[in-house]
């Protein structure tokens, strides 16, 4: 008996994490579960190399910004998820890191139970000495859920953009990441007002990410983020009208009674209704 607990506490996940060091996990408990509830799978595991750098800064902004620094934990965020959910009980806060995050994707199963997070917690302490920080997050970007059926990088940026994951931009990498605590409600392709204004606090972090090196321990990274402009909040006030040039004056000392004088170009007649106005009364 004693040896049957040894082999299922410890052998079988050993195994199972360096098995998964080396090979991508073919399907995770969530993907079957989804699947059973008929959302699909859209799964394309794709090495870090053929991911946009962005993403995985991204990532790290959005996340888990000391994930290079702890080794698994992040005590620090957990104690602010505890206050947080003590003020605000009806709006629960977490505070895992990624290789939490990963270890539950991969090897368990969602939900909140002490048993659940015991195990996530032993599966992050192997993940962390057996993987290392880069396949952590290789394998993060690779199965975590980015809407009904839709699971890593590449079968996002196909979904929501018709790209591939190694040239995901950064407004597309920070929508990514904006919608990762709510997957299933959120849309990366159709943002609301949330999910914009929260896209903009992690594409300013991400510069904070690449100066202060907060991804330097995945490692180089190969992609190269293609340059876009950034996408405005509204559509920019249109440029002031130039002032119309004074006419000529007439080359004639006398006008001829039937002609009308021009009008006065001090006041120029405009007839559109003013900027923000509508030309007729709305109908509710």
């Amino acid at each position: 008996m004693i040896k049957l607990v040894l082999v299922v506490v410890f052998v079988i996940p050993l195994a199972w994490v360096a098995i998964y060091r080396l090979l991508p996990p073919p399907v995770t408990p969530l993907m079957v579960v989804r699947l059973t509830q008929g959302n699909g799978l859209d799964y394309r595991w794709r090495p870090i190399s053929q991911i946009s750098p962005a993403l995985v800064q991204a990532a790290v902004a959005a996340e888990d910004s000391r994930f290079c620094e702890h080794h698994g934990f992040d005590f620090h965020a957990i104690e602010k998820a505890m206050a947080h959910n003590e003020r605000r009980p009806n709006r629960i806060r977490g505070g895992s890191t990624i290789s939490q995050q990963t270890s539950k994707n991969v090897f368990l199963w969602q939900g909140r139970s002490y048993l659940r997070k015991g195990l996530e917690a032993y599966f992050t302490v192997l993940t962390e000495g057996l993987w290392g920080k880069r396949r952590i997050m290789e394998t993060y970007l690779n199965v975590v859920e980015w809407g009904p059926g839709i699971y890593g990088a590449e079968a996002a940026a196909q979904r929501y953009y018709g790209t591939d994951a190694a040239h995901l931009s950064n407004v597309q990498a920070s929508r990514l990441a904006a919608i990762l605590p709510s997957p299933l409600k959120w849309r990366a392709d159709q943002p609301g007002p949330y999910v914009q204004r929260r896209t903009r606090r992690i594409g300013g972090a991400m510069g904070t990410v690449r100066n202060d090196g907060l991804a330097a321990c995945v490692g180089r990274l190969s992609g190269v983020v293609p340059r876009e402009a950034p996408i405005p909040d509204a559509a920019p006030p249109p440029p002031p009208r130039a002032p119309e040039p004074e006419p000529p004056p007439s080359a004639s000392p006398e006008a001829s009674p039937e002609a009308p004088s021009p009008p006065s170009a001090a006041a120029p007649v405009d007839a559109s209704p003013p900027e923000g106005a509508s030309s007729a009364p709305s109908a509710d």
